[in-house]
């Protein structure tokens, strides 16, 4: 009987000893497999909390055990493996973890290094699906807390620099059909087109006297200097280009013998024929002497002109009085055979005031009112503080102006002369 009891004890100790190295290895187990499970915060499927409780259902098997204790043997010896195993397997899935989670991160700080920023975030979705095993947020706060991805990724924003040579490209790529093209085309319809067509339009349109200096030249190479100085006087007072017909009135009065025979009437003929040249395409100059009454007419051309003035003269006998509006009324008859409208220049020589006042004033008004396009620009010869010149200098017409040629008018030159005689006159 004593050995039984023997045997019991003895069993009754070897499954003490076993249960407590039992559950003095399943709270190792449980410390181990919770220390692996830290890490994983939002799985929430990890065995480390099966292993937790486990230590409370063995408790209640270790209560079974005091009554039963070789079945508690037994299931020592079940659960132990089980411990064993799910430590076993979340060390494995740790290990795996981390092993995805450091080829995440290298390939993180190796993808920046890469040559083309696009490729870095194409490759970083991929890196996703191979973790699909895993939680993908450990991945991305790992990222978050390395601010180089971050950093780096802001240059994938950067790609519309990169895309803004394509344009330019593009254009480089057309250059005929691109924006020089319809610069081009734009300089040839402004400089090239319009610009040249309204410089020649302006050149056509530029006034330009009667005849030319060639021509004059040609015909009349003694009136030249004359011509020239007309042109230059004419520009001034912006009358270039103007046509009229020009005519010439002499004072035949026996105070004017002395002009006609220094030459001072032939002067002044050729240089109205000079100024003629520029506004009378006919270049034709036609001639009243006047006195008393009108002692004839003649006419001086480029061909015909020197001298001319002295032969005239000499044919019409005595001299006379001065009769302003003899000469009035002849010159508007000879106008009236001119284009109705046509502008007229009436260079007026005498050397007094008119014998007859009140009908030269009322000729010159009359002038004004049937002819307004006939102008009578006065040239006095003689003094000029004369009192016979009152009356030129009284006269208010709109159709008269009066230059005071002075004493020795054949010394005048033709600037001069041309300044007096175009002063107020504006066709």
């Amino acid at each position: 009987m004593g050995e039984p009891v023997a045997e019991k004890s003895a069993v009754a100790e070897e499954a003490a000893a076993a249960h407590e190295s039992a559950v003095a290895e399943k709270p190792a187990a449980a410390e181990r497999s919770a220390d692996a499970a830290e890490p994983i915060v939002e799985e929430p499927e990890v065995s480390g909390s099966e292993g937790v409780e486990e230590p409370v259902a063995e408790k209640a098997k270790a209560g079974e055990a005091s009554t039963d204790e070789p079945e508690i043997v037994e299931k020592s010896v079940v659960d132990e493996p089980t411990v064993a195993e799910t430590a076993a397997e979340t060390e494995a899935e740790t290990a795996a973890e981390t092993a995805a989670e450091t080829a995440a991160e290298t390939r993180t700080s190796d993808e920046p290094e890469s040559s083309s920023v696009p490729e870095t975030s194409a490759e970083e979705p991929a890196a996703d699906p191979e973790g699909e095993a895993q939680p993908a947020p450990e991945a991305d706060p790992e990222g978050e807390a390395q601010p180089e991805p971050e950093a780096e990724a802001k240059p994938t924003a950067d790609p519309e620099p990169s895309a803004t040579p394509e344009p330019a490209a593009a254009d480089g790529a057309q250059p005929p059909q691109g924006p020089p093209a319809a610069d081009d085309e734009s300089r040839t319809g402004g400089a090239g087109g319009h610009d040249t067509a309204e410089g020649e339009a302006e050149a056509e349109a530029a006034p330009k006297p009667a005849l030319t200096l060639t021509q004059l030249k040609t015909r009349a190479p003694g009136l030249a200097t004359a011509y020239r100085t007309a042109a230059t006087t004419l520009k001034t007072h912006n009358l270039t280009g103007t046509r009229a017909k020009v005519y010439l009135v002499l004072d035949r009065s026996a105070s004017m013998r002395p002009y006609y025979k220094d030459g001072s009437a032939q002067a002044l003929a050729e240089q109205t024929l000079a100024l003629a040249a520029h506004l009378d395409p006919e270049a034709t100059v036609p001639v009243v002497f006047f006195s008393t009454e009108l002692d004839g007419t003649g006419e001086i051309t480029l061909t015909d002109h020197e001298n001319k003035i002295d032969d005239l003269h000499a044919s019409l006998g005595r001299m006379g009085r001065t009769s302003y509006h003899a000469a009035v009324e002849a010159v508007l008859a000879r106008h009236d055979k001119e284009t109705p409208g046509t502008p007229a220049l009436v260079v007026f020589q005498t050397d007094g005031a008119p014998d007859a006042k009140t009908p030269a004033t009322q000729s010159l008004t009359d002038a004004a009112k049937t002819h307004p396009t006939v102008f009578f620009s006065f040239v006095a010869f003689g003094d000029p503080e004369n009192k016979a010149f009152d009356y030129l200098r009284k006269l208010k017409t709109p159709n008269t102006s009066h230059f005071l040629a002075g004493e020795t008018p054949r010394e005048l030159t033709d600037k001069q002369l041309y300044d007096g005689v175009l002063a107020n006159w504006r066709p």
